[in-house]
Order: structure tokens, then C-alpha cells, then sequence
């Protein structure tokens, strides 16, 4: 479905936000103007609840030395970072050079790299685990970076994907999306730079497949084993698969 919204003429400048459509010039643009404070922005508008999520999914990927994880998505580098240090060898990949710039600042320890969903720098069979957090809903087509994945990842390695979902309990999600289009957008205009982005990131949560249509579509993309995990009521999944 593809839904518009108003934008500035130029992006990177306050006020810019992407359209539904997700073209990737107008994302990677968006990105590259919320780059500086997004970790500490989106710690709060997850309430403080993004280090929880971190640690789970942390714990679902069971980094170890040796492990070669692909980390796409991955901004400045804060889901790569307990990875790296658990010995493992991680890309820190983004298509935001902006994002990669904080991230070099940040944390120079991590192997930050460019990198296209749509279309990755890396051979066949290059990596033991891929892993997107909070990524994937902004491609431009979530198949095609679903299979490329997959061509990515060794046979018997894994997939996880982690996204906001669609809370299990109905009063909660009622009161779950009233805070997504009202509350997230007033904390937004407080904390941010470009308060705009996170209206846009809003709207994309809202428009995002629930956990069984994203499992569906993992599947279609040729990953086996596809197994969901809910977080704080299914306000994020895991979504953990196999390639055969």
C-alpha cells in the first residue's frame, strides 16, 4: 500500500521525513539527519526498554568467538557492539553514510561498512548469522533483502530479524497505536532534531506486517524453521530462521 506524506525539498534539513514508498535516496537521507542521537532518542521513546530488547535478542543470536555475523542496519552500532564483544567477527553494515559516521565516532572498535539491503558487497555463503534490527520495514523491498540474506548466510546458518510488531492483547495494542500517532511524535518534537523522521517511523510501524504475515514472507524468501518470539507484549518480534 502505498501511502504519501509531505516532505521539504531538500533532504538532510529539518523537517524532511520519507514517504511509504521507501525510496531509498529519501530513507538513507532521513537517516543521515537523525544520525547524531538516535541511540539516545530511541531509548526514549521506547520508554528505556531498548537495552532489554538488545539483551534478548543478544541472547537469541548466542554470539561466540569465531561466529562471522553480518549486522545490517545497524546505525551506529549498538546492536553490533555486545556481538563484537562477545568475541565474535561482525560487519557493522548500513546504507546511511550519516549513520555510519556516528557510528565510526562512537565506537571506531567496530568494522563499519556501506552496504545496500537490496544488494550486498558480499559472496555467496560469506556468513555464519545475519541479523536486522529495526531495518527491515525501511527497505524498499523487504523479499528481495530477505533473499539476499539468504544467498549471504553459509547452509545451516541462521536469520534474525527483529521489528516492532503488533502487540498480542487487543486493549493494549488500541493503546500501544494511540502512542505510536499522537505520544511518539510529541517526545519526537522534544528530543529530536527532526522530530518529522519519527513521524515517519510511526507511520511505517503501523502499516508493518504482524508477526505471522512477516513469518510468511521469510518463509516465501526460502528460510526454514521460521520461529517468532514476542517482546513487552509483542511490541517487537524476534523472527529467527534457518537456510537449509
Amino acid at each position: 500500500m502505498r501511502m504519501s506524506s509531505e516532505s521539504s525539498s531538500k533532504p538532510g534539513k529539518r523537517g524532511f521525513r520519507a514517504k511509504l514508498d521507501k525510496n531509498p535516496a529519501e530513507v538513507a537521507a532521513m537517516f543521515d539527519g537523525v544520525a547524531r542521537r538516535y541511540d539516545m532518542v530511541n531509548d526514549l521513546l521506547s520508554l528505556g526498554q531498548t537495552k532489554r530488547w538488545r539483551k534478548r535478542v543478544t541472547a537469541a543470536i548466542a554470539p561466540r568467538p569465531g561466529m562471522e555475523i553480518l549486522d545490517m542496519a545497524a546505525g551506529p552500532g549498538a546492536s553490533s557492539d555486545p556481538l563484537a564483544k562477545a568475541g565474535a567477527t561482525v560487519i557493522s553494515a548500513d546504507f546511511s553514510h550519516g549513520m555510519l559516521d556516528a557510528g565510526r565516532k562512537q565506537r571506531p572498535y567496530l568494522n563499519f561498512q556501506w552496504a545496500d539491503a537490496l544488494d550486498l558487497p558480499f559472496e555467496d555463503n560469506s556468513f555464519d548469522l545475519y541479523t536486522i534490527s529495526f531495518g527491515l520495514r525501511n527497505t524498499h523491498n523487504t523479499a528481495k533483502a530477505l533473499t539476499e540474506a539468504l544467498r549471504v548466510v553459509r547452509p545451516g546458518g541462521r536469520l534474525v530479524v527483529v521489528e516492532f510488531s503488533a502487540p498480542t492483547f487487543g486493549p493494549f495494542r488500541t493503546i500501544y497505536t494511540n502512542y505510536l500517532m499522537s505520544a511518539l511524535p510529541w517526545v519526537a518534537r522534544k528530543s529530536s532534531s527532526n522530530p518529522d523522521a519519527y513521524i515517519y517511523l510511526a507511520e511505517s510501524i503501523k502499516a508493518w506486517p504482524d508477526q505471522a504475515a512477516l513469518a510468511e514472507i521469510i518463509e516465501a524468501s526460502g528460510w526454514s524453521d521460521v520461529e517468532v518470539t514476542n517482546l513487552t507484549g509483542g511490541i517487537v518480534a524476534i523472527h529467527s530462521a534457518t537456510k537449509s
